[in-house]
């Protein structure tokens, strides 16, 4: 039953948000948060004395041959995880801030928190899509309703791309769906049938281009960076820290298992292209000088290494994908809080004209330093130990493969290091000159994601034996 409450609480408090007014739907998504965080730290501890108490199967269309089938293993704990920390995090910094029709803005996060829940829980193909779509949905109308000025043709721009990645999904689960011998959407049978090479082919393009668009690679990026500017930061940080996780994780769940030969044959070019992304996106970073873009053309980069090491088929650079995908996670909304916070202070987002924040801002300045440190991979931090691992396993598949992936940890290094110098050193202005440091809310959520960094950095065993029994059964398959 933990598994199934994972994703009734969001989406049951989601509905009741709506019909809330004051500060109730803000009280009612942190209560909400927080129990979810309780109940994947639960689900953690559960799995490793009674994994298969996290599983639940109950009939729902058994005319099609689906179940509603919900189970987790280690990286699906793992990733349930994140999602209830990413979004506790969201509520803590935003919990002084006021939004207009706040019910709906709460209760579309928390629907898109049960739809994320539900796509990294779901054993069954047909009610992945759906929980797959549940997750969107909300996103779209966050973004239509309290983006920035563009945010209508951004929205528009992100449901085509998003949009024909999930039509092209949903024809491969249907035909799949026919070739099983039972007529059954459930990963078990997916994962058991024996289709021919040539079918695999063309199949490997339907799921991939679904879930490249989601990630994003190199060249179905282009929605990103302006998706990631005009979306109001809370949504940008679950976009990021979370959302685009769902198609990693896709890969490996859907993908890799149960096209394993359609994979293999692919491989080389789908590791190519995320290759492109990681320099194109860094070099684009470089020059930014919108910081919202930076970072978002710096999640690019950084997907692009995770969905390269997946395609290196060995279980070193699975694991680092794994684990690296939490700490992704938690550090890229470490950078998205301090970027809410500078626009509430400073009103813009352009770098020029920031400058000298460490004398008027220094926890800011601190908790800033720290987080960008941890998301170029520096040792002692969260970021080291899973790049590590997906480097040496691209370097098992293919050493020019690893080495010019490799460039985005440099290029990465320079524009990081430029962003820190542009916003906490040098004089400052009268902007910069009239900004305050960090309230408790905002204090408490960088302190969180502080001791994240540190502790997974210097102790990341936990996360290792999490995820090691997925990442040989993925293995396996592929």
């Amino acid at each position: 039953m933990l598994t199934v409450l994972l994703i009734l609480i969001p989406f049951i408090a989601g509905l009741i948000a709506f019909g809330l007014k004051g500060s109730g739907p803000k009280v009612l998504g942190m209560i909400s948060s927080l129990a979810t965080v309780v109940i994947a730290i639960g689900a953690w501890g559960r799995f490793g004395t009674a994994p298969d108490s996290l599983n639940f199967v109950a009939n729902w269309i058994p005319q099609l041959g689906s179940q509603f089938r919900v189970g987790l293993d280690g990286m699906g704990v793992m990733l349930c995880l994140l999602t209830a920390i990413a979004f506790l995090l969201v509520f803590i910094t935003i919990y002084n801030r006021n939004y207009e029709r706040s019910n709906s803005f709460y209760g579309l996060m928390l629907l898109s928190q049960a739809g994320l829940m539900g796509v990294f829980t779901a054993f069954d193909a047909l009610q992945f899509y759906i929980f797959w779509e549940l997750a969107l949905i909300p996103v779209y109308f966050l973004c239509s309703l309290w983006g920035g000025e563009k945010r209508i043709a951004v929205t528009f721009k992100f449901f085509i791309y998003t949009f024909l990645g999930s039509l092209l999904m949903l024809v491969g689960i249907i035909y799949l769906y026919f070739q099983t011998p039972d007529h059954s959407f459930s990963w078990a049978s997916f994962t058991s049938m024996h289709l021919n090479p040539e079918d695999q082919k063309w199949l490997f393009w339907l799921f991939f281009v679904a879930f490249a668009i989601k990630m994003p690679v190199f060249p179905f990026h282009t929605w990103q960076p302006d998706t990631y500017e005009q979306s109001p930061t809370p949504v940008t940080m679950i976009l990021s820290g979370v959302m685009v996780k769902m198609g990693l994780f896709a890969v490996l769940r859907w993908l890799l298992p149960v096209i394993p030969q359609g994979a293999a044959m692919w491989s080389d070019v789908a590791i190519v292209l995320c290759i492109i992304g990681i320099i194109y996106a860094s070099c684009i970073a470089m020059v930014q000088n919108d910081l919202k873009r930076l970072i978002a053309y710096s999640s690019i980069a950084h997907i692009g290494l995770m969905c390269a090491a997946i395609f290196a088929n060995n279980e070193q650079s699975l694991q680092g994908v794994m684990i690296q995908m939490f700490n992704h996670g938690i550090n890229i909304i470490g950078l998205w809080i301090i970027v809410e916070i500078i626009q509430q202070r400073l009103g813009v987002k352009n770098l020029d004209q920031m400058g000298g924040m460490a004398q008027k801002a220094p926890r800011m300045a601190i908790f800033l330093v720290i987080i960008s440190l941890a998301n170029i991979g520096l040792p002692l931090t969260n970021g080291f130990i899973g790049e590590f691992l997906m480097f040496s396993g691209l370097f098992q598949y293919n050493h020019w493969f690893m080495a010019f992936a490799g460039l985005g940890i440099i290029l990465a290094a320079v524009y990081t290091l430029g962003m820190i110098q542009k916003i906490i050193f040098g004089q400052g202005n009268t902007l910069t000159d009239t900004t305050t440091d960090l309230q408790p809310g905002e204090t408490l959520a960088l302190s969180l994601v502080v001791i994240m960094i540190l502790v997974l950095g210097v102790y990341p065993k936990p996360m290792l034996d999490l995820v090691s029994s997925t990442s040989e059964v993925v293995n396996k398959l592929f």
